[in-house]
């Protein structure tokens, strides 16, 4: 009997040890995930754009089927129309047709225009960044 009531005894304590251990655990991992968001946001750039900035878009997120390996990975250029919150825009062509729906920034890049001197035509040409 006194055997028994020592081993309840033990099995109370160690659920309320178990709490602890938990409560202990959650702290680390919010530590842990606070400690990777800041290695994050140091490295990475933010995307912003304004409306008239010339974007190219991502094929993947256009193109209701792929276009396989050798297919072109962006499509454009096109103009930012609008600008909303956190990186979402509207676009639109380069005859000033709205494309329908917003666009992520995660989906567009820039695109640069450069001009040549020395033959005084323009062209375009996408840089990547």
């Amino acid at each position: 009997m006194v055997r028994r009531r020592s081993a309840c005894q033990e099995i109370c304590l160690n659920l309320d040890l178990l709490t602890e251990v938990r409560d202990q655990a959650s702290v680390r991992e919010a530590q842990y995930k606070q400690q990777l968001e800041r290695y994050y946001n140091t490295r990475v750039k933010p995307k912003a754009f304004k409306p008239g900035d010339l974007v190219l878009r991502k094929n993947e997120a256009s193109r209701k089927e792929d276009t396989g390996k050798m297919g072109p990975k962006w499509e454009g250029p096109y103009q930012i129309a609008e600008a909303h919150q956190k990186g979402s825009y509207k676009l639109r062509d380069m005859q000033d047709k709205p494309i329908p729906r917003h666009w992520n920034a995660a989906n567009l890049r820039r695109f640069y225009v450069l001009m040549s001197d020395s033959t005084h035509v323009s062209f375009l040409v996408a840089v990547q960044v």
